[in-house]
């Protein structure tokens, strides 16, 4: 069977379109700044590690003031932080959004219940920073397990795929670096395929949308005050 040139050429032109794509997101996010990095989101969580029977309420409320006072203008206000379900690679836990862009995301997360699952394969770096619980991550290609306890932080880089699971009780405040859609996608999966969840899905979306008009806000105020400054 021959092919003629008009047949191959809108796959070629779509393929072309495709990496042209790939490569100029990868570019932009290693060239472009960002607001926070895991080592500062990191240091802050580790000052309000607690034990399994401390109210682990009263430390996310620590860190989400420490949070708002070193990124002023970039955590949700009050009013728009939810505990909201999310189902993913066969676990289920619950998140509290607190920053979103196309690059970066900021949120606490935990499960009040063991967990047991995948953990997703993204274009984005993850640190999660536990604050109480434990933690058990296995590796692609490895045969053993890593054990993370209280005060320690989890890397997954990006393109990896580890089994996770979370013991009852576990909960940690996580950031997110990359090409942040595509971690969306692997968040929403589950509610589509499996559990039908569309409430949840609608409750992440809102919250997604508030957090990346709250950016737009920002710096269309910084870019403001950058005019009325040079006036």
């Amino acid at each position: 069977m021959f092919f003629s040139f008009s047949t191959i050429r809108p796959i070629f032109n779509w393929t072309a379109i495709i990496f042209t794509l790939i490569f100029g997101i990868h570019y932009w996010l290693n060239h472009k700044s960002y607001v926070f990095d895991e080592k500062s989101i990191a240091a802050l969580s580790r000052k309000y590690v607690v034990g399994p029977d401390s109210n682990i309420s009263t430390a996310y409320a620590k860190v989400l003031e420490g949070l708002r006072a070193k990124y002023t203008g970039h955590i949700l206000p009050d009013q728009d932080l939810q505990w909201i379900f999310m189902n993913a690679g066969g676990w289920m836990g619950s998140m509290c959004l607190l920053h979103a862009s196309l690059t970066e995301y900021v949120l606490f997360f935990g499960t009040a219940v063991d967990t047991t699952g995948h953990s997703g394969r993204y274009w984005a770096n993850i640190s999660d920073t536990i604050l109480t619980g434990t933690f058990y991550q296995w590796q692609e290609g490895s045969l053993t397990r890593t054990v993370y306890k209280p005060g320690d932080t989890v890397f997954h880089g990006m393109g990896e795929a580890t089994a996770v699971s979370w013991t009852a009780g576990t909960w940690m405040v996580e950031y997110g670096r990359g090409f942040i859609p595509s971690t969306l996608f692997f968040a929403l999966a589950d509610s589509f395929t499996s559990t039908t969840d569309f409430l949840t899905v609608f409750y992440i979306i809102k919250v997604y949308i508030k957090a990346m008009f709250l950016e737009v806000m920002f710096y269309i105020g910084d870019f403001r005050q950058l005019i009325k400054d040079s006036l």
